[in-house]
């Protein structure tokens, strides 16, 4: 084999598999399989296709995947840095497929980092609805967040939270949970060696502890008539169909939904009824397991808060045509940041320091001076100021107190010196068409490239797409091949660079 094994991880699957175990050994010597799917907030499959510098193959469980041929690198090329697509492990595009979103959903994701399938709920939802992803690890929210706003998505929430804290703050709340639970990874063994290393035997109990208890919080965030995708990317019947079984013990209102056997999904069937598993010698893909469980519609348990210091920020509603609807009551807030600089909102009740902060009022009349200009039309949402950023957020303000909170909403801004300067992720998540400003850049000639590394370009005023009563002067939404990318400043023929400096091609 290409990947070494653990000899207790060998013994066990000979005997899960029997006669099959050949097969299934015999895959550790194949390449894994690279695949792409299409973000169709901004682009169709269909124009990808036709778009697309390499060959692409269908995925058949996931319309929007396909299989990418070997040694290609779609990370390598603009279409990427415009968010037409994420690069995805064709198995891992699976579980989504079978939840179900449909537009105007409230959905949770509770395990959710790098963001995965998160982009992809988002793409189901186009705009609607509610997306509150979740992960628990501080860390691994920086790059959930990234994702999200990479592929324009506008209606997502990204928490740093523990799931019995979301179920607690959003009972019988959510149309559709997917839980992607932490596992051992034994499915990623022949594409992450890593995996392999930090398997041990007594791993897959370790992990089905956690899961029981990921599923129980679930089971209380679920609207009732519900839809909970439980997913692993594991072989460990302890971690798969154990803890379904254990959890419908306990659940009688929730039922198995059956994953068909035929059409898009050509896959193994696990050894509960109804639930799935890819098998690496079977599919095009590496290792998981599915189940599909639906509530019967009868009350579940809710989780009780516990006592948690309270995250507030400051919201308010405004007609951006004129001044505020109502005075809003302005709590200060101490900013606060983790360790990869996201900010959050902390009370600061009973502390002696009360930093200065931008008041909601010059902060909202700025925004509006700003979409009356540059967009002509006003998201719909709840502002939210965290310190002197912006965000335009799903939920009111009041939903999100006492949970720790990455992302409230769409992130469009922040003040400087009393200006209102447009952030990256509203250039990423608009069209052409809703810009007063817009210019194409070509990836035929290395300008969307040089736009990409974040240098200065020559550009004449014919090129520019600017809407009647608009002018030329002022920020430009910057496209690759009609997709946008990023902001930049056009005056007098040549483009100031707005493309922020951690994002550049490198």
């Amino acid at each position: 084999m290409a990947v070494q094994l653990p000899s207790s991880f060998t013994q066990r699957m000979k005997d899960l598999l029997g006669t099959e175990y050949k097969q299934f050994a015999d895959s550790y010597l194949e390449t894994p399989y690279g695949g792409i799917r299409v973000n169709t907030l901004k682009i169709t499959a269909e124009s990808l296709l036709a778009l697309s510098p390499f060959q692409l193959e269908p995925i058949p469980w996931c319309p929007t995947g396909y299989y990418t041929e070997e040694g290609v690198r779609p990370g390598k090329h603009p279409y990427y840095h415009a968010g037409l697509y994420y690069i995805q492990e064709p198995s891992a595009m699976a579980p989504v497929e079978l939840l179900g979103v449909q537009p105007g959903d409230r959905v949770l994701d509770l395990c959710a980092a790098p963001g995965g399938k998160s982009s992809q709920i988002a793409a189901k939802l186009q705009g609607q609805g509610l997306l509150v992803s979740n992960d628990l690890h501080p860390e691994r929210t920086k790059a959930l967040a990234k994702n999200l706003e990479l592929y324009g998505v506008r209606n997502a929430v990204v928490l740093n939270e523990s799931p019995d804290h979301i179920a607690a703050a959003f009972p019988h709340f959510f149309d559709r949970i997917l839980i992607d639970a932490p596992c051992s990874g034994e499915g990623m063994f022949r594409k992450d060696e890593d995996m392999v290393k930090q398997w041990e035997p007594e791993t897959p109990a370790k992990y089905a502890a956690m899961q029981r208890d990921i599923l129980r919080s679930a089971a209380s965030a679920l609207a009732p008539g519900g839809t909970l995708v439980y997913s692993t990317c594991t072989f460990a019947i302890e971690e798969n169909e154990g803890t379904i079984a254990e959890f419908l013990a306990g659940y009688p209102q929730f039922s198995v939904v059956p994953v068909g056997g035929t059409g898009s999904f050509a896959m193994g069937f696990g050894e509960l009824p109804g639930t799935a598993r890819l098998w690496p010698h079977k599919v095009k893909g590496e290792g998981h397991f599915m189940a599909v469980l639906r509530h019967d519609g009868t009350p579940a348990p809710i989780v009780e808060p516990e006592p948690e210091e309270i995250l507030l920020s400051i919201s308010t509603r405004k007609n951006f045509k004129g001044k505020p609807a109502a005075k809003p009551t302005v709590t200060r807030v101490e900013e606060v940041r983790s360790k990869g600089g996201r900010a959050s909102g902390k009370t600061t009740s009973g502390t002696s320091r009360d930093l200065q902060h931008v008041s909601v009022e010059v902060a909202l009349a700025a925004y509006g001076d700003f979409i009356n200009e540059q967009l002509g039309w006003e998201p719909a949402g709840h502002p939210v100021l965290f310190g002197d950023h912006l965000y335009i957020s799903p939920l009111p303000q009041e939903s999100l107190n006492g949970l720790r909170t990455i992302r409230p909403g769409w992130s469009v801004g922040h003040l400087r010196n009393g200006r209102f300067i447009p952030s990256h992720p509203l250039a990423t998540a608009l069209h052409p068409s809703e810009s007063c400003r817009s210019l194409s850049l070509s990836t035929s000639n290395g300008e969307a490239v040089s736009y990409l590394k974040g240098e200065t370009l020559a550009i004449p005023l014919e090129r520019l797409s600017v809407r009647p009563g608009s002018t030329p002067k002022g920020y430009m939404l910057v496209c690759i091949d009609g997709y946008s990318a990023g902001w930049g400043k056009w005056q007098d023929g040549m483009l100031k660079n707005e493309y922020p400096a951690g994002w550049r091609w490198t």
